[in-house]
């Protein structure tokens, strides 16, 4: 173990959160994977090799089991995590007036306050690891905001805050902190079929001429952004161009955004 590079993923039972921990094992990495889906951790550990990983079910807005299961995982590597994946997201969508308060939170909860909580249960092992990593997954969602999307592109808004902020705080400590913002992946997100219509995600952002990308492309660009210097890694063609004309043209990008919430809101009708 002590030859090896160590990850901890959050959000590894499929999609993104799986493909990096599958990518970074495959060259040498060992992994430990946590969800609240067990059926999916099995799965991936199964893909990945029991070898090469640890498994244990984590509810990102529960800080006890935070302490317990990085208490557990630092016995397993020696008191060593090289990087903190924080994966874990739920997407949710719809106008903000009829959004169920619940479903606010829920959001909250998971894709922001989840990210503040893995981090702070598990400083400790990375300021113990030379050249330590955060790697927190935001979105193109965080580059400009998303009509239809507003709850959950605010917290991939505060996720890209975050990382600006702990890359210069945490740098006394020598932990370096990226983003991954990818555009529209193909992951199970973007399977299910909405209420008012018989096409999953893709198909309607398919329609609508809106790239969807494969989930292959994100294990080489958490790589990158791992080993390179950019604090934050625009994934695919429409994230890098987004990020581009969020900067120079916004007012572009805002008519853009509108045009998508009326085919959004088209498609419902």
């Amino acid at each position: 173990m002590r030859d090896r590079k160590i990850l901890f993923v959050t959000g590894a039972a499929s999609g993104i959160g799986r493909e990096v921990a599958r990518y970074f094992c495959e060259r040498g990495w060992f992994a430990g994977l946590t969800d609240v889906n067990e059926a999916g951790l099995a799965e991936t550990a199964a893909m990945i090799g029991e070898e090469n990983c640890w498994t244990h079910p984590l509810d990102v807005t529960d800080r006890d089991a935070w302490t317990r299961v990085i208490e557990a995982f630092s016995q397993r590597t020696e008191g060593r995590m090289h990087l903190l994946f924080n994966n874990a997201g739920i997407g949710q969508g719809g106008r903000f007036e009829e959004m169920d308060p619940a479903d606010i939170d829920k959001l909250v909860a998971i894709n922001f306050t989840g990210v503040m909580n893995g981090t702070q249960a598990a400083f400790d092992l990375l300021k113990a690891s030379p050249g330590a990593c955060i790697l927190n997954t935001s979105s193109a969602s965080g580059i400009y905001g998303s009509a239809g999307l507003s709850v959950y592109s605010a917290t991939k808004f505060a996720v890209r805050g975050l990382t600006e902020a702990w890359d210069i705080e945490f740098a006394s400590h020598n932990i370096r902190v990226r983003s991954l913002m990818p555009g529209f992946i193909d992951t199970g997100i973007l399977s299910a079929v909405g209420e008012d219509s018989n096409q999953t995600g893709k198909e309607r952002l398919q329609a609508a001429g809106i790239e969807v990308s494969p989930v292959s492309m994100i294990g080489p660009a958490a790589w990158d952004a791992v080993h390179g210097n950019a604090v934050h890694t625009p994934v695919n063609k429409m994230a890098r161009q987004l990020m581009f004309a969020a900067r120079f043209f916004p007012g572009r990008v805002r008519k853009r955004m509108g045009l998508l919430n009326g085919l959004d809101e088209a498609a419902e009708d």
